[in-house]
């Protein structure tokens, strides 16, 4: 298994990144604020207006070390990576699957089966502590409205209707997200999903954590050998990973909503760690360093892997995933075995 290294997420504004003896310094101002060894990292992430070096991009690139650039307030910009990685093959298989309609339906069901178990299994945790005895009620409403819907995807005949239990499974999920922060002790309400551009705190959050979890999973497929642009369930445009997306999904629930949950049940984010205006909320620089430092240490734990049965960290999931599917088109598996929180 490949080994978890680190990330540098460098978030202060006009910072110049350079190398400098096999390792990657930070400088602000011209005062030099950091310096990571190389060995130790597999991607940085650069949030808004920043240099980096034209010796420590090469260096980056012969090394496999990903160069990613954010706006300030997450959105992609770009992202540089070196020669592609693996099997010429196995990207082949996969684009040949791509026109395998009982592959890609096959494919797509199973994803959606663990994406709507995983949220079940986080609304039947908070209904186990939750306080009062309508908010138990809710939840476990909407574990019984999540078990129709998993039924619902044994009768789809196609990736069309497959979407759309999945949107209504969603819509069920969301509706009782207020229901899972409600202790919170600074007063946040998620009131419905809302992405571009969030609306509330809540959102800003889970956006930025979709977002973090989206460009590791493409990382992943990259270590792999997998194209993140070669989707089954997500419709195929030019510049977006629909394959990452895809993946995404049965991870969503277990490894980002819990991690929000947490983060503001715990009162670990605050007013003061956004910025608002007109139209949207976000993260500011401050808010963003105290859920990166929470999501580090949440990637360094371990746990026993479903399929697998080892243990693993919790940052390895997206690669173990594509190389359980890696193995699929390879003929090793018969099919793809998602990943189920237990």
């Amino acid at each position: 298994m490949k080994k978890l290294l680190n990330t540098l997420y460098v978030l202060t504004p006009e910072s110049y990144l350079f190398c400098r003896n096999d390792n990657v310094c930070v400088q602000v101002g011209g005062e030099e604020k950091l310096a990571v060894p190389a060995l130790t990292i597999d991607s940085i992430v650069c949030f808004g207006k920043m240099t980096v070096s034209t010796p420590l991009i090469q260096y980056c690139g012969e090394h496999g070390i990903s160069v990613t650039f954010l706006s300030e307030h997450g959105h992609f910009m770009g992202r540089f990576y070196g020669p592609v990685s693996g099997n010429v093959l196995l990207r082949k298989k996969q684009y040949e699957e791509m026109n395998d309609e009982k592959f890609c339906r096959k494919f797509v069901q199973t994803i959606l089966y663990a994406k709507i178990r995983n949220s079940k299994l986080v609304l039947m945790r908070a209904a186990r502590v939750c306080k009062t005895e309508s908010g138990k009620e809710n939840l476990q409403k909407g574990v019984t409205q999540l078990n129709e819907a998993a039924k619902k995807l044994a009768l789809c005949e196609n990736i069309d209707s497959l979407r759309g239990v999945e949107g209504a499974a969603a819509t069920v999920y969301f509706a009782r997200f207020d229901q899972m922060i409600a202790d919170n002790p600074n007063g946040f309400c998620f009131e419905t999903r809302s992405r571009r551009p969030p609306r509330n705190e809540v959102n800003a959050a889970l956006s930025f954590t979709y977002m973090l979890l989206t460009r590791e999973m493409q990382s992943a497929m990259e270590t792999v050998g997998l194209d993140p642009a070669a989707g089954y369930l997500h419709t195929l445009r030019p510049g977006r990973a629909s394959f990452a997306l895809d993946m995404l999904e049965e991870l969503r629930a277990p490894l980002c909503d819990r991690f929000v949950i947490s983060l503001f049940n715990k009162g670990q984010l605050s007013q003061k760690d956004f910025d608002k205006n007109e139209e949207a909320v976000y993260l500011n620089e401050r808010g963003r360093r105290t859920l990166l430092s929470s999501w580090q240490k949440r990637k360094s734990e371990e746990i026993l892997h479903p399929f697998l049965e080892e243990k693993i960290q919790i940052g390895m999931i997206p690669y173990a995933q594509c190389m359980l599917f890696a193995r699929v088109l390879r003929g090793d598996l018969d099919e793809y075995p998602p990943f189920v929180w237990r």
